[in-house]
């Protein structure tokens, strides 16, 4: 019988992976298209990944694909060769490799969701394909100097925090849901203007174009493959790259430095610093922004009260 669920504890499946020499890449992907059987879906890519040791998170639902994972350099054909096998859908899919070779994850967690990204939207009249036009490097570049384009952040506040395109919005939020939920009415004045949207690897990006359409807004562009996706396209064609600081990345590295530019400060003296962490203390986890310094003098805990609790 196949095994469809971890059977080590985390923290020796960590230490597993901080000791493991072997060369990795690791990857995002996503696809909306429908899924009749999630569940089925999910116990097919748990075994393929987990037989050629991929780490990582996988949602599955109804609406699609979402996931970040981490796969051995030598076993990349064979994922992607599963991938089409699964479905036709998934020939071209998109992957983006991130922006450094540091370690990421070291569980598999394959789960079945309502959908791969939550997004609150429950009108039944609102369309999902109906999506705005992909742009990549270059012309982002160019509409970055166009004073009359806007563009939108569709990142969580703490993700905006470290780094961002210069003259994008932050909608102030903790969850992409309670962006959508806002962004319609702080955005009323632009419906005829031309807005770019941008997230870390287009899932969240993508489906809030399909939102803004939905509620009338006429020109709506979004990055093709996300911040990750614009630094390679960037990169590959020899433009300047305009995104500064860093880019927020949901797994051990916290995040990508993109360029020198540190654009938030610690939570505890206010010195310049881009360096997320989790507080020590079990009980809090809190993930705040925290300097060398202060990493030393607090034991690497968001506060007093903290500290002496571990």
């Amino acid at each position: 019988m196949s095994i469809l669920h971890n059977i080590m504890c985390k923290k020796e499946l960590k230490n597993r992976m901080l000791c493991e020499k072997e060369p990795r890449f690791t990857l995002s992907f996503y696809k909306y298209f429908t899924i009749n059987n999630p569940y089925e879906y999910r116990d097919q890519i748990y075994k393929e990944f987990y037989k050629y040791n991929v780490l990582g998170r996988i949602y599955v639902a109804a609406e699609g694909i979402n996931a970040q994972i981490s796969v051995p350099k030598n076993k990349y054909f064979f994922i992607k060769q599963f991938l089409c096998r699964l479905n036709s859908v998934l020939n071209n899919l998109r992957i983006n490799k991130s922006l450094n070779d540091e370690k990421s994850f070291w569980v598999l967690s394959v789960k079945v969701r309502k959908k791969i990204v939550e997004d609150g939207i429950v009108d039944p009249l609102f369309n999902p394909e109906h999506v705005g036009i992909y742009i990549r490097s270059k012309q982002v570049n160019l509409m970055l100097k166009d004073t009359e384009t806007i563009f939108i952040d569709m990142r969580n506040s703490y993700e905006y925090a470290i780094g961002h395109f210069e003259k994008a919005i932050e909608i102030k939020s903790l969850t992409f849901r309670e962006q959508l939920k806002k962004i319609i009415k702080l955005m009323e004045y632009a419906k005829n203007k031309r807005i770019v949207m941008y997230c870390t690897g287009g899932i969240r990006c993508e489906k809030a174009t399909a939102w803004m359409h939905f509620n009338g807004f006429k020109y709506v562009y979004h990055i093709e493959g996300g911040i990750i996706g614009y630094v390679h396209d960037a990169k590959k064609n020899g433009l300047p790259i305009l995104f500064k600081g860093k880019n927020f990345v949901f797994d051990n590295r916290m995040s990508e430095k993109i360029s020198d530019e540190i654009l938030s400060s610690c939570s505890q003296c206010n010195t310049p610093s881009d360096t997320y962490v989790n507080c020590k203390n079990n009980l809090c986890h809190l993930l705040f922004i925290q300097c060398k310094n202060c990493t030393i003098s607090f034991n690497n805990c968001c506060s007093l009260n903290c500290m002496r609790k571990i």
